[in-house]
């Protein structure tokens, strides 16, 4: 029987419940800012074909632009207060695998949801200074997250990793998998002997052993 060394205790404790880094938290803002973008295209445009089909008349916003702009920071508003509020974390975030806490560790109010959406737009307003705690405090606190108390960590599950590991150790040990079928096999049929205890009778396998009369 062959025993699969444990994996390095680097490799068994995961990252899920510490802190984010700021790279993380970056390229999740990224992608957050490109699916709100799109989504927001995607929401113009469907809106300028209904305009279109009622009325005959094409309108687009970009032609007014302080409605764009508030069309636009409502929208995004909505965008992030919504999914924090919901789930502690956004479409990046669950991308990449990082969520929104209280300081404590536990799910996020409503209220902190709406706080946290209102200092992410401070923080953007002060040219990304706000968001220099993310690299310099121990907790990884941007402003953001000091208006609503929050703190964000990475949400990816350890286990699942530990056992892909386990899985790719175990197949280089033996070079083949050794999963085990699910459908049993048939048990050998051993010949019953006749009464008496002498020995059955061979059967019959060949003309060589029956040669013709």
């Amino acid at each position: 029987m062959t025993t699969v060394p444990m994996p390095p205790p680097e490799m068994t404790v995961g990252r899920q419940g510490h802190y984010a880094g700021a790279i993380s938290r970056l390229v999740a803002f990224a992608a957050d800012v490109g699916a709100s973008w799109g989504l927001y295209l995607f929401g113009t445009a469907l809106l300028n074909f209904a305009v279109r089909l009622i009325t005959g008349h094409s309108y687009t916003l970009t032609n007014h632009r302080v409605v764009a702009v508030v069309v636009l920071g409502g929208w995004e508003f909505i965008y992030f207060a919504y999914q924090w509020a919901v789930s502690g974390k956004t479409i990046g975030m669950a991308v990449f695998g990082i969520q929104v806490v209280t300081v404590q560790g536990g799910p996020i109010t409503p209220r902190q949801a709406i706080l946290r959406t209102l200092g992410l737009g401070l923080t953007l307003l002060t040219l990304g200074i706000g968001f220099l705690g993310i690299v310099y405090q121990r907790e990884r606190r941007a402003l953001d997250d000091l208006v609503a108390g929050t703190s964000v960590v990475y949400d990816w599950d350890a286990k699942a990793a530990r056992l892909r590991w386990l899985a790719r150790t175990e197949s280089g040990h033996h070079g083949v998998s050794h999963q085990r079928s699910l459908i049993p096999s048939e048990p050998a049929e051993t010949p019953v002997p006749a009464k008496g205890g002498a020995p059955p009778a061979p059967s019959p396998t060949s003309d060589e052993e029956h040669p013709a009369r």
